[in-house]
């Protein structure tokens, strides 16, 4: 079968695609509640999803994006809770401080212990993560479960996170998980609703390294 259009793009180069499209959510945005430092952040989700309602529900902790870009500086860990999230992030910048990005959802410890504990792999992986050392930057996109479990590991002085950044998407537990991270008196970022997911976690790991490799 032979497709035809008489659209054309207005570019093809990546670098204009990104900085026209970055002008267009200035453009667009409208009224936000966001400071300078923040809105990069919201502005690179936007980016990535397409999504304003979803940008302009986010929710920052006053230390987080300082402790973001410190964390990356330091060279402290990332962990996500899927893979996708993992595979999405950008690793050239965070090599040049060492951070590693790591996910243990399909390891097979992680598994067994899951089955015997009838508990998610998302809950037992976090466990794991935080058993492993303190700080680095939690990433969250896709379980709820995960983010209340390491929000009770934190209430219980047991995880000890530089940054939470937790944005789960779906219908079960994920606005209230966001909820409950809110509440929560360490860095954090977050949104509202039921709305999130990989891409806008991504996102907005990708645009604090980025912050960290301009200063």
């Amino acid at each position: 079968m032979d497709f035809h259009t008489d659209f054309k793009p207005m570019t093809v180069q990546p670098q204009e695609i990104e900085r026209t499209s970055l002008a267009t959510i200035t453009a667009e945005i409208g009224d936000h509640p966001f400071t300078e430092e923040q809105y990069p952040i919201v502005q690179r989700v936007i980016y990535a999803t397409a999504d304003f309602e979803l940008g302009k529900s986010m929710v920052f902790h006053k230390d987080a994006i300082q402790a973001g870009i410190q964390a990356i500086k330091n060279g402290e860990k990332i962990v996500t809770d899927v893979k996708m999230i993992h595979v999405g992030i950008s690793k050239q910048r965070l090599d040049k401080y060492g951070c590693k990005v790591k996910v243990h959802i399909s390891d097979p410890d992680v598994i067994e212990e899951a089955k015997r504990l009838n508990l998610t792999r998302a809950i037992v992986s976090i466990r794991k993560s935080v058993r492993e050392s303190e700080g680095g930057i939690y990433a969250i996109g896709n379980a709820p479960t995960a983010l209340l479990e390491l929000i009770r590991l934190v209430k219980e002085g047991v995880a000890k996170p530089s940054l939470i950044i937790g944005m789960p998407v779906g219908f079960v537990s994920a606005a209230e998980s966001k909820e409950e991270l809110a509440k929560l008196d360490i860095p954090f970022i977050t949104n509202i609703g039921r709305k999130g997911g990989s891409t806008a976690v991504v996102a907005a790991v990708n645009a604090f390294s980025l912050l960290a490799y301009s200063k």
